[in-house]
């Protein structure tokens, strides 16, 4: 019982630093690129450090589990860049509940590339998160900047169900410490060139704010997040970081002054709303097959 609550524990603040996470691209003045290109360095390097410490080996078994996980780190990088420039242009607001939408595409993805059976059910719960991503549109016109939030969001929902998908296949091969290093090393590789095309002028202040975001709220909440899986069920996990959205907007309000307007907060009840209901769902099925499975011999 002792392990579980420090498990849930662990879980909660790693989803508290994901949510808060999306601050930083208000906090630091540099085009989304750059941020997420500091990010996912100092992450990396950490992440590498990590590895070395525990001596755990990152050589991957085959070839082709490299190109696997090079094309993650550059859906990633696109995921990460995407949702920075979401909050640039909008708010945090905006692009935490359209990042929260990334079951719509994994609705249909997943049959796609695991030859599952699409059920009506996440067609349904698809179709009414949707419902509340309209609900956040301002008005259909390209030159809002609410709008270009929401649009740049999507992609970065979509992104990211591509790469969950994509980890399912590392899942059972290597560690999340390991998947995570080589995605994040890669997408250092694919968004350096940015350093050089957009020269940015970088203060030190902006290099300490990025090295935090990278070790604290990516290497270490990645850590703990995992570190709580041990003694709490993945479907329960899942159910907590449908709260990285509520702390975004959350701290938000609080350290940036961002009011969620009516429109936000009930596209967002929705939208969370579904994830809810859906990982709940998931659990029950889960629960369903290892019953009818009877005990393990």
């Amino acid at each position: 019982m002792e392990n579980q609550k420090k498990s849930l524990l662990s879980i909660h603040l790693a989803v508290l630093l994901f949510g808060l996470a999306g601050l930083f691209a208000k906090w630091v003045q540099l085009p989304a690129v750059i941020i997420v290109l500091g990010r996912v360095i100092f992450s990396s390097i950490s992440l590498l450090v990590l590895l070395k410490i525990k001596k755990g080996s990152i050589r991957l078994k085959s070839g082709k589990d490299y190109v696997l996980m090079i094309t993650a780190g550059i859906v990633l990088a696109v995921h990460w860049t995407t949702f920075m420039q979401s909050i640039q242009t909008s708010t945090v607001a905006i692009g935490t509940l359209t990042f929260s939408t990334f079951p719509l595409f994994v609705t249909f993805l997943e049959p796609i590339l695991f030859h599952e059976r699409l059920k009506v059910s996440s067609v349904v719960s698809a179709v009414v998160m949707l419902l509340g991503v309209l609900c956040i549109v301002p008005e259909f016109e390209l030159g809002n900047t609410m709008t270009q939030g929401v649009i740049w969001g999507m992609i970065c929902s979509l992104t990211y169900a591509v790469l969950s998908l994509l980890n399912r296949l590392f899942m059972e091969k290597y560690t999340s410490s390991v998947t995570a290093f080589y995605e994040q090393a890669t997408a250092s590789v694919v968004l350096l060139p940015a350093l050089f095309v957009l020269r940015p002028a970088v203060s030190i202040r902006d290099i300490l704010v990025l090295i935090l975001l990278g070790v604290v709220f990516t290497a270490f909440a990645h850590t703990m997040y995992i570190e709580g899986l041990r003694h709490v069920k993945v479907q329960t996990a899942g159910i907590i970081s449908g709260l990285e959205s509520v702390y975004g907007i959350l701290a938000a309000f609080l350290f940036l002054g961002e009011k969620p307007g009516i429109k936000e907060l009930a596209g967002g009840v929705i939208i969370l709303g579904v994830v809810f209901y859906s990982t709940r769902l998931s659990s029950k099925e889960e629960a369903d097959k290892v019953e009818k499975a009877g005990p393990i011999k």
